[in-house]
């Protein structure tokens, strides 16, 4: 680090884009650190100095950049409400991301080795939580409210359910107090399959349960009226590959919503994976809104004893609410 940065973090601070311009153009390293762990990007992110924002992007600064405390320039932006450097910041991470994603695509894909590792490995149920033999948690029972208002969602229409991933059964739970016809649960651990049918759930006649990888098994399935995807050991490129089945497995008047845990540890990133989603599903005719639903009181540290990761330590959670852009009768969620 040498001074003439730290003057670079003190214009970008103040937001002289003309100094900032002439250090850039002077070679100035625009993705290093100061003396206080910041960026150029985020001094001037802090400041809601747009215009900067933007310069230094287009001069190779990392919008995902972070600080010994674990912020991105975008977090700087969100905390001091500056929303021309949020929208600056916002698409500079889409368009990375998105072309990440074709990259990613392109590439071997390690999703299936790592959810075939969690297959292979003991599930244990205790204290409501089901965590894996690394303690990572699959499902606790703080995610009770969030699955509440994901099986109204999926639920509204009525009719043929679909639920990929059953965990600890509590969207599966709440799907059962809705008035539906049918209710089609894919899981494929095999402890928690073996729990399922002690606790009952093979005998409900409404029930039907398809035991395997939701990629294996995609040939059984029909067309559904409402669909829930919460998957484990997956990635974001495995959702992005069921989604590419929504139009043939979500009926036209359907509603479709998903665990949105993507990047549940930054508030920043988790809003441009939440643009991100919903760029795509409108790429296959699906819009998508977003219902708040705040958690805060539902994550005390005693919620996370004994697990490995806090998977989720955001203060506000995101409900997708998705259907076919097509539809009239959208935007509205049903009281049945």
């Amino acid at each position: 680090m040498t001074e003439t940065h730290e003057e670079l973090c003190k214009a970008a601070s103040e937001g002289s884009e003309l100094e900032v311009k002439q250090m850039v153009q002077a070679g100035l390293d625009v993705s290093e650190f100061d003396s206080h762990g910041m960026t150029p990007l985020m001094h001037a992110a802090k400041n809601g100095h747009a215009s900067v924002v933007s310069l230094l992007l287009e001069a190779g600064a990392p919008w995902n950049a972070l600080d010994p405390s674990g912020r991105c320039a975008g977090d700087y932006a969100l905390e001091n409400e500056h929303q021309d450097a949020i929208d600056a910041l916002l698409n500079a991470g889409i368009r990375a991301e998105l072309i990440f994603g074709v990259v990613e695509r392109q590439s071997s894909k390690k999703s299936d080795a790592k959810n075939k590792v969690y297959l292979e490995e003991r599930a244990e149920f205790s204290e409501g939580r089901l965590i894996d033999e690394e303690s990572n948690a699959v499902m606790m029972a703080w995610e009770n409210p969030l699955m509440a208002v994901h099986a109204k969602v999926v639920c509204s229409g009525g009719g043929d359910i679909l639920n990929v991933g059953f965990g600890m059964g509590l969207v599966d739970t709440a799907i059962q107090s809705y008035a539906i016809a049918f209710h089609t649960i894919i899981e494929a651990h095999p402890d928690v399959y073996a729990r399922m049918l002690a606790t009952g759930w093979g005998e409900k006649p409404n029930v039907r349960i398809i035991f395997g990888r939701w990629q294996d098994v995609l040939p059984q399935l029909g067309t559904y009226d409402g669909i829930f995807f919460d998957t484990f050991g997956e990635y974001y490129e495995d959702m992005r590959e069921f989604h590419e089945s929504l139009p043939r497995l979500l009926k036209k008047d359907g509603r479709y919503s998903f665990f949105n845990g993507m990047c549940g540890d930054n508030a920043f990133f988790h809003l441009v994976y939440c643009q991100i989603v919903k760029l795509e599903l409108a790429g296959l005719g699906i819009e998508t809104e977003f219902i708040s639903l705040p958690v805060r009181k539902c994550l005390e540290e005693e919620t996370w004893k004994g697990i490995q990761h806090k998977y989720w330590q955001l203060e506000t959670y995101y409900v997708p609410f998705c259907y076919f852009a097509d539809e009239e009768n959208k935007g509205q969620i049903g009281d049945n």
